[in-house]
């Protein structure tokens, strides 16, 4: 029977550490969602991390109740302000120090 070098079973063990960690980082970003209300309140989006649109809540009666470019800029100001928080939370997971390795390296260069 043949044994693994010490140092090639230490990169082995290393190497399934890490797929583990992007595991559970992945599962927290699946599960970033963003509800932020319209102005009014009548709206309220959900969007997942990505920034796409996964669900869309109009309080009754606000589709009768504004002109099309009214209820226009009360759904895209939600949606905004939703895309901005989820992506405020995909930094924050972005941003926790994975133990034994470097801080990422955001978009602004900043790590």
């Amino acid at each position: 029977m043949s044994s693994i070098h010490p140092d090639v079973q230490a990169a082995l063990d290393a190497a399934r550490d890490l797929r583990h960690r992007i595991a559970e980082m992945r599962e927290r970003i699946d599960d970033i969602r963003a509800r932020r209300p319209s102005p009014s309140g009548a709206v309220i989006p959900e969007v997942d991390a990505m920034g796409r649109l996964t669900d869309l809540y109009l309080a009754p009666g606000t589709a009768a109740r504004l002109t099309s470019p009214e209820l226009v800029a009360e759904i895209m100001a939600a949606i905004r302000e939703s895309t901005a928080d989820a992506a405020r939370q995909y930094q924050s997971v972005m941003e926790v120090p994975v133990e034994g390795t470097e801080p990422v390296a955001t978009a602004s260069g900043q790590a």
